[in-house]
């Protein structure tokens, strides 16, 4: 249905081509089969004698081919198209949100090392499954709390999910009822029908009834992995398996057993898959659905190798030379600020360099560099298309998909428009270059206000740079200890060569983010000094949440 609502042609004045090469067709075929076409040459007595019984006519011919390809040729020029083309300069993926649960129960070792890691361990597994969908994280055991907001560095939620453990929660017990502000707060600005993974191996005693109560008023798709043994003689604590899948069956989700084959990580990503939607919106163009109707085309073109097959055929490519004549070749554009040179031990010639520019020869005289660069971009040849485009927007588009963040966001500093300071702040931000790209954000907004994303993307990377000035100050308090905390006989005393003792206290230089980040030597620095192991900062931030805010966030 989606596809019907959606339907259209991008060039739907092509479809006038339709009629006119049948009508065209028509009259050919009527002079090819007129009888009194010799008529004037052979006297008519003559002539009766000379006719012979034409043959039926089989339907496979090439008359009927030629109409089928004037058909699909029509079908391709028009651009039929129904959905609209991914983009990368936003996040276009349902986002998900992990709810994890780190009670006491999750250390039980009857699924090997135990639940909780082996959870971690198909959750990890499942992240290199879907690279590109923003990741949320909440852990919850008597009380829950946000250890990741949504983002698209797995690498980070990785980190953050390899120090959970069952007592990294500072209050025991089993309500994933807690999470839910926690997941409402996390997706309230989600366009898309956003997923919730629930790993556990058991609920509360009033989760069930207040889970199913939220289900019923939010869109999210809940799905639920069960890890544990559900009989009582591998653990007194027994997966519940039933009070699970009747949860996921009330909510409209589904229930997943871990197993010790990828199948089940495999079928959750393609669950998460499913849950995408086509978004109406104007911004993002539309995908050209045409191109995979050449293939046949060029099948039913071979047929004319056939003998006999002598129809005149080759006026059908007509409209492909009025489109593609007097364009530019398509080959290799070069910018000296963004094309690595060559190196000395690069050889001058070899096959690969050899068939490249014969192809992109043969295919120049066809194709513009812009339609050339889309078709490479389509197929995912980025580097290749960068190379190809002209045009330094889809230049910095190529650049952006082949994650040449920095590259892609000098590019788009060449257009003057908010969609590529828009952009451009994109760019800043994936390459971590997080005070440039507010900076970015907050001059776009004070030109558009309205413009779509901005807001969220500033409020974000804003959020990233003040957890990063948290944790310099968390690191600055925990380096050492000071000197008002020892004790009269931990104070420093006068050696007995000496006449004097003196204590320097050396200055430590505190950096804010902006610092921080401005300044690559600086960035490499503060993370060599980061406290590797985060479990210790969740802790202590978990165990304030308690104080501040009780159980649940608000």
């Amino acid at each position: 249905m989606d596809v019907l609502t959606h339907f259209h042609f991008l060039r739907p004045e092509w479809l006038l081509m339709g009629p006119a090469l049948l009508v065209f067709e028509r009259f050919l075929r009527a002079a090819h089969a007129d009888p009194n076409q010799f008529s004037g040459i052979i006297d008519s007595a003559l002539l009766e004698h000379l006719r012979v019984q034409k043959p039926p006519i089989a339907r496979f011919n090439p008359n009927s081919v030629l109409v089928v390809l004037m058909l699909l040729l029509t079908l391709v020029m028009a651009g039929p198209s129904w959905q609209q083309q991914p983009s990368p300069l936003a996040e276009d993926t349902a986002p998900l949100v992990i709810v994890l649960d780190v009670s006491e129960s999750m250390a039980t070792t009857d699924v090997a090392p135990s639940r909780l890691l082996r959870g971690i361990q198909k959750v990890r597994d499942l992240l290199k499954r879907v690279p590109d969908k923003r990741v949320g994280v909440i852990a919850y055991a008597g009380s829950a709390h946000t250890v990741l907001p949504l983002t698209s560095d797995h690498e980070i939620t990785e980190r953050f999910l390899a120090v959970m453990t069952p007592g990294i929660a500072p209050r025991a017990g089993k309500f994933p009822e807690y999470a839910l502000p926690g997941i409402d707060r996390l997706l309230a600005k989600s366009y898309y029908r956003s997923s919730v993974l629930l790993v556990t191996d058991g609920l509360g005693a009033g989760s069930p009834q207040l889970l199913r109560s939220w289900c019923r008023d939010r869109d999210y798709q809940l799905l639920v992995y069960g890890f544990g043994d559900p009989s009582l003689a591998q653990s007194t604590v027994p997966l519940e398996r039933a009070a699970l899948i009747n949860l996921a069956d009330s909510c409209g989700g589904k229930y997943y057993d871990a197993t010790i084959d990828p199948g089940d990580v495999d079928a959750i990503a393609g669950a998460l898959t499913d849950a995408y939607r086509i978004v109406d919106d104007e911004a993002l163009p539309w995908r050209d659905n045409g191109y995979p109707l050449v293939f046949p085309m060029l099948a039913l073109a071979l047929l004319w190798f056939r003998r006999g097959w002598t129809r005149l055929w080759i006026w059908l490519l007509l409209p492909c030379l009025i489109t593609f004549s007097n364009l530019p070749l398509a080959q290799t554009i070069s910018d000296a600020e963004i094309t690595a040179p060559p190196t000395k031990n690069q050889p001058e010639t070899s096959s690969r360099g050899i068939l490249e520019p014969a192809l992109d020869g043969f295919l120049s005289l066809w194709l513009t560099p812009e339609q050339y660069g889309r078709v490479l971009l389509q197929f995912g040849y980025y580097e290749k298309a960068a190379q190809i485009f002209s045009h330094p927007i889809w230049r910095a588009t190529a650049r952006y998909y082949h994650q040449d963040f920095e590259q892609a966001a000098t590019l788009f500093t060449r257009q003057d428009s908010d969609l590529a300071l828009f952009n451009e702040a994109n760019a800043k931000a994936h390459r971590r270059d997080y005070v440039g790209a507010r900076t970015r954000y907050d001059l776009l907004i004070d030109r558009n206000p309205e413009f779509p994303g901005a807001h969220a993307n500033r409020e974000f990377v804003h959020m990233i740079i003040e957890t990063s000035n948290r944790l310099s100050e968390s690191q600055a308090e925990e380096a050492g200890v000071g000197s008002e905390t020892l004790d009269n006989d931990q104070a420093p005393q006068i050696s007995e060569g000496a006449d004097t003792q003196v204590n320097e206290v050396e200055e430590r230089t505190q950096y804010s983010a902006e610092d921080i980040f401005a300044s690559p030597e600086t960035a490499a620095l503060w993370m060599k000094n980061v406290q590797p192991d985060p479990g210790n900062f969740l802790r202590s931030k978990f165990n304030s949440q308690l104080q501040e805010r009780g159980v649940s966030e608000p």
